[in-house]
This record gives structure tokens, C-alpha cells and sequence, in this order.
């Protein structure tokens, strides 16, 4: 079935009286079709290995070729794409092997992060963490995929800001980009909810108590529990979507 046709409008600049404003249109355009395009996989629309052919994606869109092929490369850099000499670019595929150390990374790394964090947070930190909380729950509840894994991120970087460490929350922010369209994935077809609600809880009252040890070891469970959830979800998955295939080509 066809995709609905998306047309990306940039917003109309703001006049200034006694002056001509001339829009950075292409700017524009390239990162709000960078939006598009990132959601669009993040959901699992362009599923794994599909090729990104730039003029299906620009007439979709509505917008020239240019936006389309700057935010394609920017999706490279942050490992979402991959260009390939024959087929050009693909949404990139990952191995469970590599799934499997993404999250032990993102466990090392987050779980340092917070023990930094924790003796510099401020009670605005702690009301800010846990209205995200409060939001991401009931996207949860709401069965809201989409807002699930921003309000993901922003619980964990909400957490993480305090330490200081803007290159590693560089790092991580890539490697939430990585896992989180896995994660939608499975939690839209698993509805793995209660786990998820009860681990960043016990977090959230570890920090509020500023228990650096336990705040660490459960960020770090956390994330280690999610990677093996995800990767037994993963290999089902695959293994059935691989069987559909086998009995198209012989059917």
C-alpha cells in the first residue's frame, strides 16, 4: 500500500517592520525533512535494509531531492542510514551481536553518568524527572509508541545532566537514537509497560534519596534487562519475518 503523502512546509518567517526577511528555506526544509525522515525509521515505517531512494522520498515529502539527500547523510552520522555503493542508502540493519553490545555500552556509560550525576542534583532536577516520569507513563498507558521513546530519553538525560559530561551525553544520545526504534518495536508489539514503569521508578526514588550505589546498579540492571528483553524479542521476530519470506518465494 501506497505511503501517505507528506507535504513538509517550512513556517512562514516573522515580519520586521523596516526590514525584508529572506527565510534560509533550504536550511529549513533540510531539518524538518531530517525530522520526517528520523521518525519515519525510529517507528519502523522504513523497516531494516530498505533502500531510501531519494526521489520516492522527496515527491512523499513534497520537497526537492537536496533536503532529502542532506538529512540522509546527517542520518548516517548518527548510524540510522548506511550508504551502500550499489543500492545507496539503506536503513541500517544491526546484528543481535551488535544490539547485544550497544546496550552493554549504554549500561557502562549511563550508569557512570548517573553516579556523577547524583551528589550535584538539585530539587528542580528531581521535579523536572519526575514530571517526565508522570508524561512518559501515561504515554505508556496510551499506548503513544511514538512519544514513548522521546520521553525516554529525556527522563535518562534529565537524570544525567547534573554530572556535566556534554561530550559522553553526546555518545549517548546516539546510542538512544540506536536502540530506541527496537524498543518502540518491541514494546508496540510485546506491551511491555510494567517493567519499564517500575524500573525508572525505583531510579527516580534512588535519586531522590541520593543513594549513588543503588541509583548506579539499577540504571545499570535497567538497561542490561531491557538488551536481553529485547534481543529474545529480536530473535523471534526475525526468525518469523524470515519465515514469511521462505514461504513467498515458494509459494
Amino acid at each position: 500500500m501506497p505511503r501517505k503523502k507528506t507535504v513538509v512546509t517550512p513556517p512562514a518567517p516573522s515580519p520586521v517592520p523596516g526590514r525584508q526577511v529572506t527565510p534560509i528555506q533550504r536550511q529549513t526544509l533540510t531539518g524538518m525533512t531530517l525530522d520526517a525522515l528520523r521518525e519515519r525509521i525510529l517507528q519502523g515505517e522504513y523497516p531494516e535494509g530498505e533502500p531510501l531512494r531519494q526521489d520516492a522520498i522527496a515527491e512523499e515529502l513534497g520537497v526537492s531531492r537536496i533536503p532529502v539527500r542532506e538529512a540522509l547523510r546527517q542520518l548516517d552520522a548518527e548510524g540510522l542510514v548506511t550508504f551502500s555503493p550499489h543500492r545507496g542508502a539503506v536503513v541500517s540493519t544491526m546484528s543481535l551481536q551488535e544490539i547485544t553490545e550497544l546496550f552493554e555500552l549504554r549500561a557502562d556509560i549511563e550508569s557512570d553518568l548517573l553516579r556523577r550525576a547524583v551528589p550535584h542534583m538539585t530539587a528542580d532536577d528531581q521535579t523536572r524527572a519526575a514530571e517526565i516520569l508522570v508524561a512518559y507513563e501515561f504515554a505508556l498507558r496510551s499506548g503513544e509508541v511514538a512519544k514513548y521513546g522521546e520521553l525516554n530519553w529525556q527522563f535518562h538525560s534529565t537524570l544525567y545532566a547534573p554530572a556535566g559530561r556534554l561530550f559522553t551525553m553526546g555518545m549517548v544520545s546516539k546510542l538512544h537514537q540506536q536502540s530506541d526504534r527496537y524498543l518502540r518495536m518491541q514494546l508496540a508489539l510485546t506491551h511491555g509497560e510494567t517493567r519499564a514503569r517500575d524500573e525508572h521508578r525505583a531510579i527516580a526514588t534512588a535519586v531522590k534519596h541520593a543513594d549513588v550505589r543503588l541509583a548506579a546498579k539499577l540504571m545499570r540492571e535497567h538497561i542490561l534487562g531491557a538488551g536481553r528483553s529485547l534481543i529474545t524479542f529480536l530473535e523471534e521476530y526475525r526468525g518469523e519475518q524470515q519465515a514469511k519470506a521462505r514461504r513467498r518465494a515458494t509459494s
